[in-house]
């Protein structure tokens, strides 16, 4: 399995994420994941977003954006449904992968030792 199959499962969620906030379409995709470090390609990418509508989870429509023909991605209530999912499913394993860094506090607090910082995030145990 390659670094690609690895992180395919994340960079669903991100499309997700970002549907979740607005239409979304390709190329935005390319260039808003590359600033999250993934480098993807439109033969890469155009075949997840396929296959996220053809699940159910994006519905797509064509609309013309600054004089150019373009298709548009909007999430679905199943891929809403999919994406508090994942987040509580991410959320459980950061916990497990940090749970070194990270020390929990009787006051309900969270102290990362990685950065030397500390936040309020309730007991720690839901997604913030």
């Amino acid at each position: 399995m390659g670094e690609r199959d690895l992180l395919s499962g994340l960079i669903r969620l991100h499309i997700l994420h970002h549907a979740a906030h607005a239409p979304v379409f390709g190329l935005g995709l390319i260039e808003e994941l590359g600033r999250h470090g993934y480098r993807l390609s439109p033969g890469t990418l155009y075949p997840i977003l396929h296959g996220l509508e053809k699940g159910g989870f994006l519905h797509s429509h064509k609309e013309r954006v600054a004089g150019r023909q373009r298709r548009l991605y909007e999430i679905t209530d199943t891929g809403r449904a999919a994406l508090a999912q994942g987040k509580v499913k991410v959320w459980e394993l950061f916990r497990e992968l940090f749970e070194d860094e990270l020390r929990f506090t009787t006051q309900g607090r969270v102290e990362s030792q990685c950065r030397g910082s500390t936040q309020s995030d309730g007991a720690g145990d839901e997604p913030p």
